[in-house]
Protein backbone atom coordinates (compact mmCIF):
# COMPACT_ATOMS: atom_id res chain seq x y z
CA UNK A 1 0.00 0.00 0.00
CA UNK A 2 1.32 3.41 -0.94
CA UNK A 3 1.24 6.45 1.31
CA UNK A 4 -1.99 8.19 0.29
CA UNK A 5 -1.84 11.59 -1.35
CA UNK A 6 -4.55 14.08 -0.57
CA UNK A 7 -6.06 16.62 -2.90
CA UNK A 8 -5.67 20.37 -2.34
CA UNK A 9 -9.36 20.50 -1.42
CA UNK A 10 -8.90 17.73 1.18
CA UNK A 11 -5.84 19.56 2.51
CA UNK A 12 -7.87 22.75 2.95
CA UNK A 13 -10.64 20.87 4.80
CA UNK A 14 -8.05 19.13 7.00
CA UNK A 15 -6.28 22.40 7.80
CA UNK A 16 -9.57 24.05 8.80
CA UNK A 17 -10.58 21.09 10.99
CA UNK A 18 -7.18 21.06 12.71
CA UNK A 19 -7.23 24.82 13.35
CA UNK A 20 -10.83 24.62 14.60
CA UNK A 21 -9.81 21.84 17.00
CA UNK A 22 -6.64 23.62 18.07
CA UNK A 23 -8.09 27.07 18.78
CA UNK A 24 -9.90 26.25 22.07
CA UNK A 25 -6.81 24.48 23.40
CA UNK A 26 -4.48 27.31 22.35
CA UNK A 27 -6.87 29.85 23.90
CA UNK A 28 -6.96 27.93 27.18
CA UNK A 29 -3.16 27.65 27.27
CA UNK A 30 -2.82 31.35 26.43
CA UNK A 31 -5.29 32.33 29.12
CA UNK A 32 -3.48 30.26 31.77
CA UNK A 33 -0.07 31.61 30.75
CA UNK A 34 -1.09 35.26 30.58
CA UNK A 35 -3.68 35.35 33.34
CA UNK A 36 -6.02 37.14 30.93
CA UNK A 37 -9.61 35.96 30.53
CA UNK A 38 -10.14 33.68 27.51
CA UNK A 39 -11.91 36.44 25.56
CA UNK A 40 -8.85 38.73 25.95
CA UNK A 41 -6.07 36.13 25.67
CA UNK A 42 -5.31 37.30 22.12
CA UNK A 43 -4.39 40.70 23.60
CA UNK A 44 -1.23 39.20 25.13
CA UNK A 45 2.29 39.83 23.84
CA UNK A 46 2.51 38.44 20.25
CA UNK A 47 5.48 36.22 21.16
CA UNK A 48 3.50 34.71 24.04
CA UNK A 49 0.48 34.20 21.77
CA UNK A 50 2.64 32.44 19.16
CA UNK A 51 4.29 30.29 21.82
CA UNK A 52 0.93 29.25 23.25
CA UNK A 53 -0.16 28.16 19.77
CA UNK A 54 3.08 26.17 19.45
CA UNK A 55 2.43 24.60 22.87
CA UNK A 56 -1.04 23.57 21.71
CA UNK A 57 0.41 21.99 18.55
CA UNK A 58 2.80 20.00 20.77
CA UNK A 59 -0.17 18.61 22.69
CA UNK A 60 -1.91 17.74 19.42
CA UNK A 61 1.27 16.10 18.11
CA UNK A 62 1.42 13.87 21.20
CA UNK A 63 -2.23 12.90 20.78
CA UNK A 64 -1.73 12.13 17.07
CA UNK A 65 1.21 9.87 17.98
CA UNK A 66 -0.89 8.11 20.61
CA UNK A 67 -3.82 7.64 18.25
CA UNK A 68 -1.55 6.49 15.41
CA UNK A 69 -0.08 3.91 17.78
CA UNK A 70 -3.57 2.72 18.63
CA UNK A 71 -4.43 2.48 14.92
CA UNK A 72 -1.22 0.52 14.26
CA UNK A 73 -2.03 -1.87 17.12
CA UNK A 74 -5.55 -2.34 15.80
CA UNK A 75 -4.24 -3.09 12.31
CA UNK A 76 -1.71 -5.49 13.83
CA UNK A 77 -4.42 -7.23 15.85
CA UNK A 78 -6.26 -7.88 12.60
CA UNK A 79 -3.13 -9.42 11.09
CA UNK A 80 -1.26 -6.52 9.46
CA UNK A 81 2.49 -7.01 9.31
CA UNK A 82 5.20 -4.52 10.17
CA UNK A 83 5.94 -4.35 6.44
CA UNK A 84 2.36 -3.22 5.79
CA UNK A 85 2.37 -0.74 8.68
CA UNK A 86 5.65 0.71 7.43
CA UNK A 87 4.37 1.00 3.87
CA UNK A 88 1.32 2.99 5.01
CA UNK A 89 3.47 5.27 7.20
CA UNK A 90 6.16 5.69 4.54
CA UNK A 91 8.88 3.95 6.57
CA UNK A 92 10.64 0.60 6.47
CA UNK A 93 9.45 -2.57 8.16
CA UNK A 94 12.22 -2.09 10.71
CA UNK A 95 11.15 1.52 11.25
CA UNK A 96 7.57 0.41 11.90
CA UNK A 97 8.75 -2.23 14.38
CA UNK A 98 10.77 0.43 16.22
CA UNK A 99 7.92 2.99 16.14
CA UNK A 100 5.22 0.53 17.30
CA UNK A 101 7.07 -2.36 18.99
CA UNK A 102 3.93 -4.07 20.30
CA UNK A 103 1.64 -3.48 17.32
CA UNK A 104 2.08 -6.88 15.72
CA UNK A 105 1.44 -9.88 17.95
CA UNK A 106 4.12 -12.47 18.40
CA UNK A 107 3.29 -16.15 18.29
CA UNK A 108 2.89 -17.70 21.71
CA UNK A 109 1.72 -21.06 22.97
CA UNK A 110 -1.04 -19.91 25.31
CA UNK A 111 -3.93 -17.49 25.49
CA UNK A 112 -2.61 -13.97 26.11
CA UNK A 113 -5.47 -12.77 28.35
CA UNK A 114 -8.89 -13.84 29.54
CA UNK A 115 -11.72 -11.91 31.14
CA UNK A 116 -15.10 -12.86 32.54
CA UNK A 117 -18.36 -11.04 31.89
CA UNK A 118 -21.63 -11.53 33.78
CA UNK A 119 -24.72 -9.82 32.36
CA UNK A 120 -28.46 -10.47 32.17
CA UNK A 121 -28.10 -13.62 34.31
CA UNK A 122 -25.60 -15.23 31.93
CA UNK A 123 -21.83 -15.37 31.70
CA UNK A 124 -19.24 -15.06 28.97
CA UNK A 125 -15.51 -15.55 28.85
CA UNK A 126 -13.46 -13.25 26.64
CA UNK A 127 -10.17 -14.68 25.42
CA UNK A 128 -7.30 -12.96 23.66
CA UNK A 129 -5.38 -15.12 21.23
CA UNK A 130 -1.58 -14.83 21.06
CA UNK A 131 -1.98 -12.80 17.85
CA UNK A 132 -3.88 -10.21 19.88
CA UNK A 133 -7.42 -10.76 18.57
CA UNK A 134 -10.27 -11.43 20.98
CA UNK A 135 -13.08 -13.99 20.90
CA UNK A 136 -15.79 -15.03 23.34
CA UNK A 137 -17.85 -17.97 24.51
CA UNK A 138 -20.93 -17.64 26.67
CA UNK A 139 -23.96 -19.20 28.26
CA UNK A 140 -27.16 -17.22 28.47
CA UNK A 141 -29.52 -17.23 31.45
CA UNK A 142 -31.85 -19.42 29.39
CA UNK A 143 -29.12 -22.09 29.08
CA UNK A 144 -28.21 -21.34 25.47
CA UNK A 145 -24.51 -21.55 24.68
CA UNK A 146 -22.89 -19.28 22.13
CA UNK A 147 -19.56 -18.14 20.83
CA UNK A 148 -18.02 -15.60 18.49
CA UNK A 149 -18.87 -16.33 14.89
CA UNK A 150 -16.39 -18.52 13.06
CA UNK A 151 -13.57 -16.33 11.84
CA UNK A 152 -14.71 -13.30 13.86
CA UNK A 153 -11.72 -11.18 14.87
CA UNK A 154 -12.39 -8.59 17.54
CA UNK A 155 -9.58 -6.04 17.88
CA UNK A 156 -10.25 -5.22 21.53
CA UNK A 157 -11.69 -6.84 24.64
CA UNK A 158 -14.39 -4.15 24.60
CA UNK A 159 -15.45 -5.11 21.07
CA UNK A 160 -15.65 -8.81 22.03
CA UNK A 161 -17.55 -7.85 25.22
CA UNK A 162 -20.08 -5.89 23.18
CA UNK A 163 -20.81 -8.92 20.99
CA UNK A 164 -20.93 -11.26 24.01
CA UNK A 165 -23.19 -8.79 25.83
CA UNK A 166 -25.60 -8.70 22.89
CA UNK A 167 -25.76 -12.52 22.98
CA UNK A 168 -26.36 -12.52 26.75
CA UNK A 169 -29.10 -9.88 26.40
CA UNK A 170 -30.79 -11.96 23.71
CA UNK A 171 -30.74 -15.00 26.00
CA UNK A 172 -31.76 -13.29 29.26
CA UNK A 173 -34.71 -14.49 31.29
CA UNK A 174 -37.70 -12.18 31.52
CA UNK A 175 -39.35 -11.15 34.78
CA UNK A 176 -41.60 -14.24 34.55
CA UNK A 177 -38.58 -16.59 34.41
CA UNK A 178 -38.89 -17.27 30.69
CA UNK A 179 -36.78 -15.96 27.84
Amino acid sequence: MMVPEITPEEQAVLDKALYDALNPLASAIRSRQTGLPADRAWDADPVEVALSVLAAWKVVDGEVRRLAGRAAATAGSYGASYEQLGAVWGITRQGARKKWPDAVGRAASAVADTRRLALFGGTAELAQAPAGVWSWTGKGADGTSGRAAEGARHATAEEAAAHAGAFLAEHALGADGRS
